[in-house]
């Protein structure tokens, strides 16, 4: 149990996470977050494949990335889950230019071949994230839903090497950040208008923190993370952690280390 952790009490530290988290958890923290992507959209499928795509490109300056994912849409025309069900061979040639940093063209037409099948077949992407069995009820977290998923985008015959640094697993012990906010968005549910929580069959206590070097350095002073590294295994520490805050929904600190770090607090 977390006791005095660089000088906090215990209700300190609790009471500065639940009030950062409600801060930013919050319409206006949309605006200029990849989140927004997504959020144009009304249409289930939309909001998931634009969600899940805003998510793996996410890694850089927030702006281009909110470009690049407007690039994305207008590729589609507008109507990404209409366009991945019904487009043709030639309407892939658009995407031939389409760059973000080490994300190219031949990885964007794979996720246009994988959402082509995949939607066929699947009224949602939540189904990917489930193991064989269709149930994570008794697994302590998101661990088998990820390692699931990237078996599955992986395994097509066509499914191109290169690709496979976009879709993280914890096999490899990545800290699988952009994916576990991607889980975050579709699963948390609550008031706030942020995350969709569209997903039921993965529960929000099941969430694993998305964690990147920054998100790490302010939960390490805050005394919520010794492990020195960026990897799953730290991920895994942090929630653990922030479990003993709130057991059902630990993730909703996301916000708080996020606001944290932005507002240059720590």
């Amino acid at each position: 149990m977390i006791d005095r952790p660089n000088g906090f009490s215990r209700q300190e530290l609790a009471d500065l996470l639940n009030s950062r988290a409600g801060q930013y958890n919050r319409p206006a923290f949309i605006e200029k977050d990849p989140i927004s992507i997504p959020h144009r959209f009304s249409r289930r499928q939309d909001v998931e494949i634009m969600g899940f795509w805003a998510a793996v490109l996410a890694w850089g300056q927030r702006p281009v990335i909110l470009n690049k994912a407007d690039e994305l849409i207008r590729l589609m025309d507008g109507a990404p889950y209409d366009f991945v069900r019904n487009h043709q061979e030639s309407d892939l040639r658009r995407f031939l230019a389409f760059r973000h940093r080490t994300f190219n063209a031949t990885d964007a037409l794979y996720f246009l071949h994988f959402f082509h099948g995949y939607f066929r077949n699947h009224e949602s992407l939540e189904d990917a994230f489930l193991p064989e069995s269709g149930d994570l009820t008794a697994a302590p977290d998101v661990q088998p839903a990820l390692e699931a998923f990237h078996d599955r985008f992986c395994c097509d015959p066509f499914f191109p090497e290169r690709t496979r640094k976009h879709i993280a697993t914890p096999a490899r012990n990545s800290s699988c950040k952009r994916l576990n906010m991607f889980l975050r968005w579709m699963v948390r549910h609550d008031d706030r208008g942020v995350d969709f929580g569209l997903w039921t069959r993965i529960r929000p206590s099941q969430l694993i923190m998305p964690i990147d070097v920054h998100v790490g350095r302010v939960a390490r002073k805050l005394g919520l993370l010794t492990r020195p590294q960026t990897d799953w295994k730290a991920a895994v520490e942090l929630t653990e952690t922030l479990r003993q805050f709130d057991p059902a929904d630990p993730v909703r600190y996301d916000f708080a280390l996020f606001g944290l770090g932005v507002e240059g607090e720590m």
